[in-house]
């Protein structure tokens, strides 16, 4: 696939790069898995002098061997004599470089902890020691989100403090998907355009293996993602064991839950059948999946509170994959493609609500944005979009089909919101509606 967007993400780390030829740099770069943090790191310093360590899961010994051909073939340089340990070929690294600059990419950072973890206590020396005379551009990149929150963001860790620059990296954005498929399908339909949103969420790897396979439209996508030799099958395990450990039962029992919509903490007490506090909160904070959503300018400590899986592709895994795996494990994978047919309209309405927000948030025209719903879950507005600068607000209904939107109905939803909250006093208030044909 043609390289799409990042050209922020570009710039910056090249100012970083730049910046590293006065003063040593350490960056982390976080994302999940499939997000494209190699080939970002890799385009980037792509006409520099650039190493690349891949931590693989195996002796320190190995690896070094391969990290010192690595350092031969990319600087020029030979490593005297065999070095069997990681921390002297960093601490080698660190005194190249005071003499000149490039750049070093730690791939998979996270593993050395399988490999060996004494390694972050000794990047931590030989950084404190030699940093100060360095010119070295180091990257370190991990996809395990817990673990690399844990190395960098803990205070009892020997790298907390250590990192210069911190890069989140994000699935493309919705109009990096309509320009993506407008090259590949010239031709494609705003249901073409929601279904790329909506089973990839714009996860670079997945848009990749579609479009290289000629998957540019919901029948094909749906094909090429169902089928028995799809990696998109396993794809959700895949990523989350690790993270989850021994308990992965539970954790995947709760995220079933979340995308099916049991999103109060109640709802989801009642399918796990256990109490599930300490879960929710380890989900949210330590592992980044769900978000605690609230009403829109409602209390902090407000009871009314619905939890969101954030990642559209673990939304469908979970709707469908998971939830449908008995049918895969006797090869029926006709029978799930009836099944996500039939419940797509239901599945995707709720992902189009997601897409107009962040279309609406792409635009930066607005301050805050946000939906309502009263305790019973009768009265709800899909999306409220507020502007303070200007003093305006856009109370917004979403719908697959647009003459099922009803304004009027809308404007009587919004009353009980309004009686909420003095926020939008004397600001100018819209209402309007969206459909896939305002995709």
């Amino acid at each position: 696939m043609i390289f799409f967007d990042r050209e922020k993400e570009i710039a910056r780390l090249r100012e970083i790069r730049d910046l590293s030829a006065g003063s040593a740099q350490f960056t982390v770069i976080t994302g999940r898995r499939r997000i494209g943090k190699t080939m970002l790191a890799l385009k980037a310093f792509a006409e520099k002098p650039t190493l690349y360590f891949f931590v693989a899961r195996k002796a320190e010994s190995f690896l070094c061997q391969d990290f010192q051909h690595e350092i031969t073939e990319k600087l020029g340089i030979p490593v005297l004599g065999e070095i069997h340990s990681f921390s002297k070929l960093f601490e080698y690294l660190m005194l190249v470089s005071q003499q000149r600059s490039f750049t070093l990419i730690i791939d998979e950072f996270q593993e050395f902890y399988k490999v060996t973890p004494s390694v972050y206590s000794d990047i931590q020396h030989h950084w404190d020691l030699h940093s100060g005379k360095s010119k070295i551009n180091l990257i370190v990149c991990g996809s395990v989100y817990s673990l690399m929150h844990k190395i960098f963001e803990n205070q009892k860790e020997p790298l907390f403090g250590r990192m210069t620059a911190n890069m989140s990296i994000k699935p493309f954005e919705v109009a990096v998907l309509d320009e993506i498929l407008r090259a590949y399908n010239p031709n494609y339909t705003a249901e073409d355009l929601l279904a790329l949103y909506a089973f990839t969420g714009g996860v670079p790897k997945y848009v990749q293996l579609l479009m290289d396979n000629g998957a540019c439209n919901y029948e094909k996508i749906l094909s090429y993602i169902i089928r028995e030799d799809s990696i998109f099958i396993n794809e959700g395990k895949n990523m989350l064991i690790e993270e989850f450990g021994t308990e992965y039962a539970i954790y995947f029992t709760i995220l079933s839950a979340i995308a099916r919509g049991e999103n109060t903490r109640a709802k989801i007490e009642a399918v796990v059948k256990r109490e599930i506090g300490g879960y929710l909160t380890k989900l949210e904070h330590d592992y980044g999946l769900i978000s605690k959503t609230l009403p829109l300018f409602s209390k902090i400590e407000t009871k009314n509170v619905r939890y969101i899986l954030d990642d559209n592709f673990l939304i469908f895994w979970f709707r469908f994959i998971y939830k449908y795996g008995y049918m895969l494990e006797v090869g029926n994978f006709d029978g799930l493609r009836k099944i996500i047919d039939r419940d797509y309209k239901f599945f995707s309405g709720g992902m189009l609500e997601k897409f107009f927000r962040a279309k609406i948030i792409q635009t930066q025209s607005i301050t805050n944005i946000g939906s309502y719903w009263d305790r019973k879950g009768e009265n709800e507005i899909d999306i409220i979009a507020v502007n303070e600068f200007e003093k305006k607000a856009q109370i917004i209904e979403i719908k697959r089909n647009a003459e099922k939107i009803s304004i009027e109905m809308l404007k009587m939803k919004s009353v009980q919101f309004l009686q909420t909250t003095d926020r939008l006093n004397g600001y100018r208030i819209t209402y309007s509606g969206l459909s896939m044909k305002d995709m």
